[in-house]
């Protein structure tokens, strides 16, 4: 049966690259714009949770500007559980959350909950991991200068640690990306819907192979952005004339 359905489809197809691009170019276009805009919306919504919440890790862990175990074992205990649960399963779960929040548990905007939700403990982790490699010399200078904690945190740690804090936007950004294209497995839009409802649906292996050259290019765009970002920002390389 399922040979007849691959013969079928392949029958179908259009004939030359014009006639291809003519009945699915717009499709991929729209699709790669839902991608874009859920990627970097998620993310950007994930950090406006995910960085304050790695900053108070930062601070309440035993070694931090103020140590507070209850604090820290709460959140620690929090962002280990969202990070356990497996995308999908996570995307249906909060389905009842999502539709209270966007009127519909389905679609491009719709897909951004589910996505922040699971991004927001995977950035604080990235935080975290970017603030605790700021040098412990420079925080102890500014301590010495009688800087305050909030003082620290936002000159020195922010400041400090602003190269790793971009590259691990950029990794995020990324694992944000392939979340998205799992998401249309379950009702969602973009590349990701397209694969799955024409690709493995329809056995039409083209568009797939096209819509994994695509996520791949919107992926190497991201991360090359994002790297060139940070080494503009890091001063390590300023004094190199790089």
């Amino acid at each position: 049966m399922w040979v007849e359905n691959i013969l079928l489809a392949a029958a179908a197809q259009p004939a030359t690259l014009a006639e291809w691009w003519a009945k699915y170019g717009n499709m991929l276009l729209s699709a790669i714009w839902a991608t874009v805009y859920m990627t970097v919306v998620s993310t950007f919504v994930g950090y406006l949770f995910g960085l304050p919440l790695g900053v108070v890790l930062t601070v309440t862990d035993k070694d931090g500007l103020k140590p507070n175990a209850g604090i820290y074992k709460i959140l620690d205990f929090i962002c280990n559980i969202l990070r356990s649960v497996p995308f999908l399963i996570l995307l249906i779960l909060i389905i009842p959350f999502t539709k209270m929040l966007v009127g519909k548990s389905y679609g491009t905007t719709a897909v951004i909950v589910p996505l922040t939700i699971a991004a927001i403990p995977f950035i604080a982790r990235m935080v975290e991991s970017s603030l605790k490699e700021v040098d412990a010399g420079v925080i102890e200078a500014a301590q010495s200068m009688g800087a305050s904690n909030l003082q620290i945190v936002w000159k020195v740690l922010l400041v400090e640690g602003r190269t790793s804090l971009l590259v691990n936007a950029t990794i995020a950004m990324g694992t944000i990306l392939g979340y998205s294209a799992m998401a249309g497995a379950v009702g969602g839009s973009g590349l990701g819907a397209i694969a799955i409802q024409y690709g493995y649906n329809r056995y039409q292996y083209d568009i797939m192979f096209v819509t994994v050259v695509l996520l791949i290019i919107l992926f190497q765009l991201f991360t090359n952005l994002g790297m060139f970002i940070s080494r503009k920002l890091d001063k390590r390389r300023t004094g190199d004339g790089k």
